[in-house]
Formats: structure tokens, sequence, C-alpha cells
């Protein structure tokens, strides 16, 4: 089991039409955003314009969840609003218009990889999935089979679990939470 523990600070900025992307991983290590060789990225973005456009990607699923606001888009034309912290999923060839600015989290899965899901809990999990992802929303102590790790705001830890074991999670605090198996 390796983890890595990814402080927002560390993550590096890029420019993208509404705003600026920061990126936390890409996976595996060797994929190239711009090749879109990625079996997932996992990234921060602010939208600071209002309407902008989302970057398509053909062949993944994108999950979006909007930190510290609520969220109005337009998905291939159709009006629909997410409340804070609800998630946000879409075939990430859709168009999507967004008109809200906010802060975003961002996780796209290539479509190759059939197994994937998150949500938002404070819940006590067990699970033996290949890759967890946790990001936490608010400062949060998340203990991993008793081991404790301190995060703070919209710090990332990704546990790659490739032999399966299983793993016991406790949050303090709610965080997202998103399981992966290839």
């Amino acid at each position: 089991m390796n983890l890595h523990l990814l402080p927002k600070e560390n993550s590096k900025a890029s420019v993208w039409s509404g705003g600026l992307t920061y990126e936390y991983m890409i996976y595996p290590k060797t994929a190239n955003y711009a090749d879109r060789d990625f079996t997932f990225r996992i990234s921060s973005a602010t939208i600071e314009k209002e309407p902008s456009e989302f970057t398509q990607f053909k062949g993944y699923h994108r999950y979006l969840v909007m930190l510290d606001n609520q969220l109005h888009v337009e998905i291939n034309k159709e009006k629909k609003e997410y409340k804070q912290y609800e998630i946000m999923e879409f075939n990430s060839d859709d168009d999507v218009t967004s008109y809200t600015k906010g802060i975003d989290f961002n996780w796209m899965v290539s479509e190759k990889t059939t197994h994937h899901k998150l949500k938002v809990t404070d819940d006590n999990q067990s699970c033996n999935a290949q890759v967890l992802l946790l990001f936490s929303l608010h400062t949060a102590v998340i203990k991993i089979n008793e081991k404790s790790y301190d995060l703070k705001s919209y710090d990332l830890l990704v546990i790659e679990n490739t032999e399966k074991d299983d793993i016991t999670l406790h949050f303090s605090d709610k965080c997202l939470f998103g399981i992966l198996d290839f």
C-alpha cells in the first residue's frame, strides 16, 4: 500500500479558459495531461468568469464538486443546479457552461476504467479498492488502519492498494471519498 499526501499548496497551477486549475495528481505518473493518456487526474479549479466553458475531454467520465458555492450550469443546453458539495457527474465531452464563480474539485477518469465512485462522507469506511482518494473539505483527521493523518482544507490523500488489502477508514469531518478499480 502506497500513500500519497498531496497538500493544496503543493499543487501546480495552469491556466484554463475560465481561470486557474491546480493539478494534484495524474495517474500513471508517466501520463501527460496534454496527450490525454491518463487513467485519472485529480485537480481543483477556480472559475473566475461567467459564463465559462468547461474543457472537453473525449473518453473521460468526470466528477465535479463546488467547494465554496452552489453551481449553475448548462449541460448540453439543459440547465441544472448543484448545491455546495453536491456531486455533478457527466461525460467529459459534453458541452458544459458554468454561470457560477467559485472553486471546484475535479476528478476525471478514463472510460476504460469501469469501476469508480465518488461520494461525500464522514462515515467510517471499509474497502479494498485499488485506488482510494480522500479530499478534505475542512481540516480533518483521517485514520487509515488506525494510523492518523492530519489534512488541511483541500488537501488530498491517495492510497494505491495494488494488493487489494482491506482498508478501514475513520473520518473526523466530511471528505470526498473516491474508489477506483482498474
